[in-house]
């Protein structure tokens, strides 16, 4: 049993630096998965999510936005890694196993990520990532995924993983895109598309796993806890700032989730009875206050903006605190991984996974299941089962401009 658990592993890893042909055929298949053809869910999500998100939005009803474009991390990434030699991918099963193709995709989850099912609010389709279409505008007038698991807003986060692709990289390749934009439709055009598009960012959770946890570089020397958010948050603001300029208006920024309630971490910090390691769930906690404040002065400072900040900690721990009501009864343990708690060792095969993951809040070390994600999107967007979004929700933020145009 532990040879084979050895072999596999070695496997994984080699694979895992040297990228197979089939991660690129997965995507090219999601390309065609629009809201009308998406008309099933995985069939171990929680009632939950399976209830809440429609599924099939009306033919004849136009998009809320014409375009979803996502920045961030392995928490949005939907296939950016599958190109790129890191160990930080996620194109194997058992990820990807409830998704709606029943195969990986290069998300970190067994099936949706919350951009998903906020793609399909807005009525769109599932939006490809930047490194997986074929660079067409055809391909990304509806929207990129730029994100890529083990990004942060500090170059290096996460880079004794492999290659990703940073913050600050991202921004640059939406920059392209927009260029791209002018090229094929003027820039009258592309400024009215990127104006009325919705950008989400979930990034900044690897400068902490990555970087400030682990001490790299003595920064915990250098940066006491508040300096080290205020610094993270301060380069997040900036980059918005420089969004702006490129018209980019509506905007969604993310909140960091409660890593001290992560699987890897109970089981690093020898957690007893499950307890989340409030330590480090105050740093987020901490982050999240500085972030929500930068957001509001950014909302004055740019005019006709509308930013918004989400408290993924503040939502998540409703989950946590409340987990009978929706349906989880394992709130520790991950679904997919070994050791205590599932967080000793990443999800690597099948067999370390768990039959059911839609009772299951932890899908892996780091990553909620399918079931969480759906609500956490119902929250982003009407604020469903708990507020956690500020000054407004997402679909005030899209329908908005409809009644303020009604005297």
């Amino acid at each position: 049993m532990a040879l084979n658990l050895v072999v596999s592993l070695v496997s994984i890893l080699i694979s895992s630096i040297f990228p197979q042909p089939r991660a690129f055929q997965h995507h090219h298949e999601l390309f065609g998965l629009s809201p009308n053809s998406a008309n099933f869910i995985s069939s171990t999500s929680s009632p939950t999510s399976s209830t809440s998100i429609p599924l099939t939005p009306s033919i004849s009803a136009p998009p809320l936005a014409p375009a979803l474009f996502v920045i961030g991390d392995s928490s949005v990434d939907c296939g950016t890694n599958n190109f790129l030699s890191t160990l930080a991918r996620a194109d194997r099963l058992p990820y990807g196993r409830d998704f709606d193709t029943h195969r990986p995709t290069g998300r970190f989850c067994n099936g949706r990520i919350p951009v998903d099912y906020l793609a399909l609010r807005l009525g769109l389709p599932f939006v490809p990532s930047y490194l997986g279409q074929s660079g067409s505008v055809e391909d990304m007038i509806h929207g990129v995924n730029y994100a890529s698991a083990g990004a942060g807003v500090i170059f290096s986060s996460g880079s004794e993983l492999g290659l990703h692709i940073s913050f600050t990289q991202q921004i640059q390749q939406f920059t392209d895109t927009y260029q791209q934009f002018v090229l094929s439709m003027g820039e009258h055009g592309a400024n009215d598309l990127i104006s009325n598009s919705v950008f989400y960012i979930s990034i900044g959770i690897n400068d902490y796993i990555h970087y400030y946890l682990r001490n790299v570089s003595n920064v915990q020397n250098l940066f006491l806890p508040w300096s080290f958010n205020h610094f993270i948050a301060s380069t997040i603001k900036l980059q918005i700032k420089n969004l702006y300029t490129v018209n980019v208006r509506k905007v969604v920024v993310m909140g960091l989730a409660p890593i001290g309630c992560a699987p890897h971490y109970l089981w690093e910090y020898r957690s007893e009875n499950g307890e989340c390691i409030e330590e480090i769930n105050d740093m987020v906690r901490e982050f999240n206050f500085v972030m929500r404040y930068m957001i509001e002065e950014l909302g004055e400072e740019l005019p006709d903006s509308k930013i918004i900040f989400c408290d993924l900690l503040e939502g998540s721990m409703d989950i946590i605190k409340n987990h009978r009501r929706y349906g989880f009864n394992v709130t520790a343990d991950a679904c997919c991984g070994l050791g205590e708690y599932g967080g000793w060792i990443m999800c690597i095969s099948s067999e370390m996974a768990c039959s059911d993951a839609s009772n299951h809040i932890w899908w892996d070390q780091f990553h909620p299941t399918e079931a969480v994600n759906a609500i956490l999107a119902d929250n982003i967007w009407n604020g469903l089962h708990t507020n956690m979004c500020y000054p407004m929700n997402l679909e005030e933020m899209v329908v908005s401009k409809e009644k303020g145009s009604n005297p």
